[in-house]
This record gives C-alpha cells, sequence and structure tokens, in this order.
C-alpha cells in the first residue's frame, strides 16, 4: 500500500537500534507486526510521542526493507495513566504485555489483540476489581495457546457436581474432588463465566470477594505462569 496500512496497536516491545532508532513489536487486530521507528530517540521526532507502553495506538506503517516495517505515522489513541498509578495493576500490565509478546512468537493471530486491548482498558479503571482482570487474562491466555481449563469434568471424566469440592491439580491441569477443596459449586460458576464471557460482561457482578482470590489461584496456576 502506497501510503502504508493504517492499523491500532499495542506496543509490546521496544529495542534501541543504532544511534536513534527503536525496533518496535507491536499487536494489531490482523496479528502481531515488527516495526523499525527511524529517529524516534531524538528529541523532536514526531513518532516517540505515539509508542508509549500501556497504550492504545494509532500507527501507520509502511512495507520496509525485509521482515521489517517502517513506522511512519504514530499517535495515542488512549493512554492508561491510571494503570500506572496502582503498582500492582502496573506490575500485572507489564506481565501481560511481556507474556502476550512471548506467545506471539510462536501462535499469532487477532485474538491477542482483542484480549490485550480489553486488559488494559479494564485495568485502567480503580473501581474494577484487579483480580477479576487477572483471572480473565490468564483464562484467555490459556485457551489461546491451546489449553483451555476444563470445567465440566474432574480429572478421571466425572461431570463436576454442585454437592462437591474441588481443588486444582498442577499436575492433572484439572479439577479434582476433594474434601480439603476450596473450590465449591460458586467458584466453578464464576470461572465458567470468566472464560465464555467478554470481560467488560463480567465487571457489573457484585459480590466477587469470597470466591476471586480462589478463581485467580487456578487461573493462574492452568497458565502456569
Amino acid at each position: 500500500m502506497k501510503d502504508g496500512e493504517r492499523l491500532k496497536a499495542i506496543v509490546l516491545r521496544r529495542t534501541d537500534y543504532a544511534e536513534a532508532d527503536r525496533v518496535l513489536q507491536l499487536l494489531t487486530p490482523q496479528g502481531r507486526r515488527a516495526v523499525i521507528a527511524k529517529g524516534v530517540r531524538r528529541e523532536r521526532s514526531k513518532l516517540a510521542g505515539g509508542i508509549e507502553l500501556l497504550a492504545l495506538c494509532d500507527v501507520v506503517i509502511r512495507s520496509g526493507r525485509g521482515e521489517l516495517g517502517l513506522l511512519t505515522s504514530a499517535r495515542l489513541s488512549a493512554f492508561y495513566r491510571h494503570i500506572l498509578e496502582d503498582y500492582e495493576r502496573m506490575q500485572f500490565a507489564y506481565q501481560a504485555l511481556k507474556l502476550v509478546a512471548q506467545a506471539t512468537e510462536t501462535v499469532d493471530g487477532p485474538e491477542w489483540f482483542a484480549v490485550l486491548s480489553q486488559v488494559l482498558a479494564w485495568l485502567d479503571r480503580p473501581a474494577v476489581d484487579r483480580l477479576l482482570v487477572e483471572t480473565w487474562f490468564y483464562m484467555q491466555y490459556a485457551e489461546l495457546l491451546g489449553d483451555e481449563l476444563n470445567l465440566r469434568t474432574d480429572v478421571a471424566g466425572r461431570t463436576l457436581t454442585s454437592d462437591k469440592s474441588y481443588m486444582y491439580d498442577p499436575s492433572e491441569k484439572a479439577l479434582r474432588p476433594s474434601e480439603q477443596g476450596d473450590l465449591t459449586a460458586d467458584h466453578i460458576k464464576l470461572l465458567r463465566l470468566i472464560q465464555a464471557k467478554p470481560l467488560e460482561n463480567l465487571t457489573h457482578i457484585g459480590g466477587l470477594g469470597p470466591v476471586i482470590a480462589s478463581c485467580w489461584l487456578v487461573a493462574r496456576q492452568h497458565a502456569a505462569v
């Protein structure tokens, strides 16, 4: 395309190159793109302010040499500044960027942009439970890597029932019946909702306090991060 390809993008990684350039790994609705931003580290660069981390960017990419595209325009569409005001939210946001950057090296696709853009947008809202956002991300992350958590049957293939309690078995990557297990029917119901629904549909659910921490732990263990 002569004028370049216009895309929404999230910066996954920035690497200094040569005297004033940067190589960027971008996540877009069309998948991951590697581009070079010429002269972006110079003081008067027009590109510098448009390629921040923890932001949604509007970019224009033209064909470059080899596999690297050439970034010709960049501006911020949204900057998630509230994430930076909370240490735990900030730490998780950077972890999510790192995990997606690693995953998309081998499993690319537009779904990653949909997941990460939702995570950043809702993580930026202080009123939204951070553990809910994290749990949702871990569940989606595992599913996109082909390892969806089985919430229908236990390690032996028996249907999960509401009268039993369960624990997560990391070696089997499945739920195991256990009298000492802290996963009840309420936990499993919430995990199923988190697995199946967009994040925006979950943020209005109340009364998460008693169950979300255990759900978060299961999702994190299953994602193996």
